[in-house]
């Protein structure tokens, strides 16, 4: 193992203890992060959700208005944004890196989901039992990147164009 590759080794198991280890005592009830597959209607396409979660995340993000067709300015806007603050954690594919990877989130969640997620995301990883699940599957908590909410929809417009929406 090179002396680079042990080093960003060392900063991953770092960083997993920390985040693991920063939980501030709470304790995290057993059943919020139990899916059942519901499918949940929305207006973009299915989008899973556990019993007794909200599809659209917990936020001020309840009604996001989509493009149709797509932003190109909006587009170009987030994949600066991804280029910068979102890439060293999510692919484009669905492979996961530190977070999950991004192909097909804008089929699998809402809007107003993703743009929760991204701008409350401590809120939605305390109490958004989808947003639990993945933290559980990732062993990692995402950071807040301090996005605004206009930031954050042109990461999801970007989003819907990584997932082929034209």
């Amino acid at each position: 193992m090179t002396q680079k590759n042990f080093l960003g080794f060392i900063l991953c198991v770092s960083l997993a203890l920390f985040t693991s280890c920063n939980s501030g005592g709470e304790k995290k009830d057993e059943t919020a992060g139990t899916a059942t597959n519901e499918s949940a209607a929305t207006s973009g396409g299915g989008s899973i959700a556990s019993e007794g979660s909200d599809p659209k995340g917990i936020g001020p993000h309840k009604n996001v208005e989509l493009t149709h067709p797509l932003d190109e300015k909006m587009i170009a806007g987030g994949k600066s944004i991804y280029d910068v603050k979102c890439s060293s954690c999510h692919k484009l594919t669905d492979e996961k890196l530190v977070g999950p990877g991004w192909l097909g989130v804008t089929k699998k969640r809402q809007p107003e989901w993703i743009m929760n997620m991204i701008t409350n995301v401590d809120m939605m990883l305390e109490k958004d039992p989808e947003a639990q699940k993945l933290l559980e599957e990732c062993l990692v908590r995402m950071p807040n990147q301090n996005l605004t909410k206009d930031e954050a929809r042109k990461v999801l417009e970007f989003q819907r164009s990584n997932d082929g929406e034209k």
